[in-house]
């Protein structure tokens, strides 16, 4: 059965696309729709898609030396992010069509506004997968075989919402398995340390998620959808900051396994300023959010761009120490 067509905005904007937006201002008429369905307007998610790939190869780097390969892990992890994160919204705003369609803030996709069909989604979805697919061939056979294990929670995400209180941590197992692969695609294999970096991902997630929900919490209760934000509630805040520990707890344990062998005090210590940092931001992020005020949410759901950019920074030192 066709999925019923529907009037699209005017200008075809979704609502919570960052205002003025390349996709928006400069974006070809023909591309913006496929390009929203990638949530190219809303580059955050590729942002937090793509920092624990980083993590993992620069700590990885330092910890067993720098190569002139890792510059190509960087930038192809950089590009099969998007790529990804595109696929992975696409699948994602297919599955979710109806329930957008009853969300004030997501009604306005390109599959529910009727701006894109399911087919014209299935094919998009396709293309960028096979393009990310070629870029992952460029890898290791370790960092190859993970790539393909990570279509797994990429696959269930969408639907976990629909049978457990914590859908947040499908997404993290799916957002964070480049801690795995960046770490693997320079070393050839896995150990402790990415194992702990990734758990230390999956907190985070956690962490900025519910931040996240909570801009939906009223109409997910409507419909059914269930959350961290719903499971948490007014306790939210205590959560909140249960997940912020355990993240730099889990990260500081990953880098001390990575570095504490190789002997070099300053390159771990320095490295160790990565955690802390980040624990410094995410307590400002909670110092200014309002779980009840859905701009505050979504301001603070964004700033952990940056929250993650500032640990890839430390680990970028000391991979030169």
């Amino acid at each position: 059965m066709r999925d019923k067509a529907k009037t699209p905005d005017p200008k075809g904007q979704v609502a919570d696309a960052v205002a003025g937006n390349w996709v928006d201002r400069h974006a070809p008429g023909f591309a913006r729709p496929y390009l929203r369905l990638s949530r190219a307007d809303r580059p955050i998610g590729t942002w937090l898609l793509l920092l624990p790939c980083w993590w993992g190869v620069l700590l990885a780097a330092a910890a067993t030396g720098a190569r002139a390969l890792d510059l190509w892990i960087i930038a192809g992890t950089a590009v099969g992010a998007f790529l990804m994160r595109g696929a992975g919204c696409t699948w994602n705003d297919i599955t979710d069509r109806h329930i957008d369609a009853q969300v004030a803030r997501t009604r306005s996709r390109p599959i529910p506004s009727g701006q894109v069909s399911v087919r014209q989604a299935l094919l998009w979805l396709a293309a960028q997968a096979l393009i990310a697919f070629g870029i992952l061939l460029t890898f290791n056979e370790a960092a190859i075989a993970l790539g393909i294990i990570s279509l797994a929670p990429v696959a269930i995400y969408p639907f976990a919402k629909r049978f457990t209180w914590w859908p947040q941590v499908f997404l993290g197992l799916a957002f964070n398995w480049g801690a795995l692969l960046g770490w693997a695609a320079h070393t050839g294999s896995l150990s402790a340390a990415p194992l702990f970096l990734y758990l230390s991902g999956i907190a985070w997630t956690l962490f900025y998620d519910t931040i996240y929900a909570h801009q939906d919490i009223e109409d997910d209760a409507l419909i059914g959808v269930k959350s961290t934000a719903r499971l948490f509630g007014a306790s939210s805040r205590r959560w909140l900051f249960g997940f912020m520990m355990l993240t730099v707890l889990l990260m500081a344990l990953a880098i001390i396994l990575a570095l504490a062998p190789t002997g070099n005090i300053l390159q771990l210590t320095i490295a160790l300023g990565g955690p802390w940092a980040m624990g410094w931001h995410m307590t400002w992020q909670m110092r200014r959010l309002d779980t009840d005020n859905p701009e505050s949410c979504l301001a603070n759901f964004r700033a952990n761009r940056d929250t993650g950019l500032i640990v890839g920074l430390f680990f970028a030192i000391a991979v030169f120490i």
